[in-house]
């Protein structure tokens, strides 16, 4: 892999991310209400690949 390669998978991962970041960010901004209308509560009680964590953080 070139170096230029690596620098675009990086850029691309870090926009990712970036996009993840806000959208939380907005979602966890609307009325609770709201939130468990979506099934935002459910989403963040569920096992991420390094571990689980319940409630919001």
């Amino acid at each position: 892999m070139s170096i230029l390669e690596r620098i675009g998978s990086l850029a691309t991962y870090y926009s990712k991310v970036r996009a993840r970041y806000l959208t939380e960010r907005t979602v966890r901004a609307l009325p609770f209400e709201i939130q468990k209308d979506i099934g935002w509560p459910d989403i963040q009680t569920k096992c991420l690949p390094h571990g689980c964590r319940a409630g919001a953080n």
